[in-house]
């Protein structure tokens, strides 16, 4: 075998990083530890919360990371507290299936200034329940039923800083508002797939200030003279739009691909929960786990000349 084009070079950090990933100390820390228990009435009518909203993320985010199915959750994290010697409960199965209808998932990092290229992709999560089961026994025809997650990665850090689920039939040039406009930081380029090619959202861009790299379609024409989606279409009608991507840099959007692949492996590219909001509060924990992984560590790569 060859030399590997890019190698490794922190590989004992990784390394460390790699098997701190599965330590429970790692998932149930102190901030979790400290605010398990909801210390104040919701202020809406009907009996307070006895969980916090981070103890039924943290519920949501030990689910997606070992893949268990709720009633399994339950006993998972109460025999982590007794062997943890903390005198905690879990919600319970039936609770956090509720409260996480309504949980906000707060799934990005602490801000780190401005993004200098934000790639973005969208993959299908499929809905696990019922219809496969009978499909499986009886051999009926079930319509399979997806959910869509989106993500807007930091291609320097890896970071998902802009995560949306949508149904299946959201179109994702539509969703593109709701992973950008909660943003508050600068971004200086934007790159993603012909999906995105479309006049709305290359106002959106503008209006926010960044490049954008968006591969015209084949059918693409020109836009008014001046716009810099022209530049691409010229490349396109010249049979150079490989060479625009690689000067324009856009295939970084591979790293959202990469966090696509990294999703679906560690944490499952099915949900299965049965509402709506409690798909989207499952893969935004999802979304969270992975993010919070890199703060364990990355691996930092080193061209071979």
């Amino acid at each position: 075998m060859g030399q590997a084009k890019h190698p490794i070079r922190n590989w004992a950090e990784y390394n460390r990083a790699l098997i701190n990933w599965a330590s429970l100390h790692f998932w149930m820390d102190k901030t979790a530890i400290a605010t398990w228990y909801c210390p104040q009435h919701h202020g809406k009518r009907g009996r307070g919360f006895e969980y916090s909203d981070t103890a039924i993320e943290t519920a949501l985010m030990l689910k997606a990371l070992f893949k268990l199915p709720l009633r399994a959750l339950e006993g998972f994290i109460n025999s982590l507290f007794q062997l943890m010697k903390l005198p905690l409960t879990s919600p319970s199965y039936s609770c956090i299936s509720k409260r996480a209808k309504t949980v906000n998932i707060h799934y990005r990092l602490p801000s780190k200034g401005a993004v200098a290229h934000l790639v973005i992709d969208a993959t299908g999560l499929k809905v696990f329940g019922e219809g496969e089961w009978k499909q499986r026994k009886y051999g009926q025809e079930q319509r399979r039923v997806w959910r869509k997650l989106h993500l807007a990665v930091d291609a320097q850090t890896h970071e998902a800083i802009g995560a949306q689920v949508s149904l299946e039939s959201v179109g994702d040039s539509e969703v593109l508002p709701s992973l950008l406009n909660p943003l508050r930081r600068r971004l200086h380029q934007v790159s993603a797939d012909g999906a995105y090619d479309s006049k709305a959202c290359h106002q959106l861009l503008q209006k926010k200030g960044a490049k954008p790299t968006i591969p015209p379609r084949k059918t693409a024409g020109y836009w008014e003279p001046g716009h810099p989606r022209n530049d691409a279409v010229a490349a396109l009608k010249a049979g150079q739009l490989a060479e625009w991507k690689r000067e324009s840099g856009y295939h970084q959007r591979s790293k959202a691909e990469t966090a696509m692949s990294r999703y679906k492996q560690l944490i499952s590219p099915k949900l299965s929960l049965r509402s709506y909001n409690g798909q989207v509060a499952e893969a935004l924990a999802g979304v969270k786990v992975m993010n919070k992984m890199l703060t364990l560590g990355m691996p930092v790569r080193q061209a071979v000349s």
